[in-house]
């Protein structure tokens, strides 16, 4: 019994799960040459769970739950909630650009002197969970457009990336590192389809 417990968990956590690239609209000649990007975050479309809350209404729900199984978790996580965008999952998908953009792109946030603006909108967040031997890995899904930095709506190529994994080996039990794999995940499938085209 115990080879079978052993064995179940093995396949679970080994279990890979593909991110998938859809909805592709343009290509990325353009780019042949280029040597700086800048990058923007939105999360004005952000959804969560299966049950597509709002982030107002995800934070308070978490909240409320945290608060019941210890009272003052909910505050404590709230913080860590509202750093995780610009101290975990920001800078996980700009390190994985750059690591695999063979040094062809930079990278940079708020980088406005750069001719393209790299636009990750963030539409659908789900944490997953980690209970020691059964595991469910964060997905994180994002539109991606790049566009004329001196003409935002002029896009000149957009995808999306759907349910990025965010899965580590061995155990993690912060559903905000869980997530910033999932960003990780998107940054090194999509730099690598860009390096194609330089």
């Amino acid at each position: 019994m115990r080879k079978l417990i052993l064995s179940f968990f093995l396949i679970l956590t080994c279990t890979v799960q593909a991110q998938k690239l859809k909805n592709e609209n343009g290509n990325l000649d353009f780019l042949k040459g280029t040597t700086e990007m800048n990058v923007i975050f939105k999360y004005d479309n952000l959804r969560l769970m299966k049950e597509n809350y709002t982030e107002e209404e995800y934070i308070k729900l978490h909240k409320s739950n945290l608060n019941e199984k210890d009272k003052g978790l909910g505050e404590i996580w709230i913080h860590q909630w509202n750093n995780a965008k610009t101290q975990v999952w920001e800078p996980k998908f700009l390190l994985l650009l750059n690591k695999y953009s063979n040094k062809k792109i930079t990278y940079q946030l708020n980088d406005f002197n750069a001719k393209y603006t790299m636009i990750v909108d963030v539409v659908w967040l789900y944490p997953g969970w980690d209970a020691f031997l059964m595991k469910q890995p964060a997905k994180v899904t994002t539109k991606i457009q790049i566009v004329d930095t001196n003409d935002m709506l002029n896009v000149l190529y957009e995808v999306e990336s759907i349910e990025a994994p965010g899965n580590q080996f061995g155990s993690n039990f912060n559903n905000e590192t869980r997530l910033g794999e999932g960003f990780a995940k998107t940054a090194k499938t999509l730099t690598k389809k860009i390096n194609k085209y330089l």
